[in-house]
């Protein structure tokens, strides 16, 4: 049996798109679409153990969204306190251990702080990752990972000629994570948006109509059984 064939995936990544689509076929503002996003992420993070998935990473703010309106931006970061202050309880008591990548170092010095207190309070959980990316953007990673090879082959500390793919790995922001299985996107688009693009390498890809909001653990099962009918070959035969 090929590898992945017939298996459940270890991780699996989702790019959350429809929420405003959501929202203008119900005559509502974008920001209760937000809303309803975020309850589709609860329901997806609460069904991800259950279903036996060790991570799942969810694209929450791109690098690109900094472009987006000042008030929507302003309601995405009040719906992502909320998650934090509202979850973290649950989370930790789940066994859900909370990574972030991107920079969100850059974020409101509050949000900063309440991340960085849910990351300290759920490390030592094990039974599922849940990965937020924030101000996330896959070429932005990719950058920092040359930089920091090149910084180290100007120092001596590194050979520019052995530089091979699993430094590269070890410098992107999913350096401590099992290799990703199965990205989604809902909403029907299909292109990656800047997401993942090194760790999507030889993903599966799964694009489904589904609109955000209305995602939930019927559609992640849905989208886990059909990873495992899959034959992945990662080039070979």
């Amino acid at each position: 049996m090929p590898a992945g064939e017939g298996r459940a995936p270890r991780h699996v990544a989702i790019i959350m798109d429809g929420n405003g689509r959501w929202a203008k076929k119900r005559l509502l503002p974008r920001a209760a679409g937000h809303r309803q996003g975020v309850e589709a992420a609860r329901r997806v993070v609460r069904a991800a153990g259950d279903l036996g998935l060790e991570v799942l990473t969810l694209y929450a703010f791109s690098s690109e969204n900094w472009r987006r309106p000042a008030t929507e931006i302003s309601d995405l970061m009040g719906l992502l306190r909320r998650f934090i202050l509202n979850d973290i309880d649950e989370l930790a008591e789940a066994g859900v251990r909370l990574r972030i990548i991107g920079d969100y170092q850059a974020l409101e010095p509050d949000v900063v702080a309440m991340i960085d207190s849910a990351i300290a309070r759920t490390a030592a959980n094990t039974r599922t990752t849940l990965v937020i990316a924030l101000n996330y953007g896959a070429q932005q990673e990719l950058v920092r990972a040359a930089r920091s090879l090149a910084a180290d082959a100007a120092a001596g500390k590194l050979d520019p000629g052995a530089i091979d793919i699993t430094d590269i790995d070890a410098r992107l922001d999913t350096s401590d994570l099992p290799p990703l299985d199965l990205l989604i996107r809902t909403s029907g688009e299909k292109r990656l948006s800047n997401f993942l693009l090194w760790q999507a390498a030889y993903a599966e890809l799964l694009f489904v109509d589904t609109l955000w909001p209305d995602f939930d653990r019927d559609a992640l099962a849905e989208a886990i059984a059909h990873f495992g009918q899959r034959e992945r070959r990662f080039g070979g035969l």
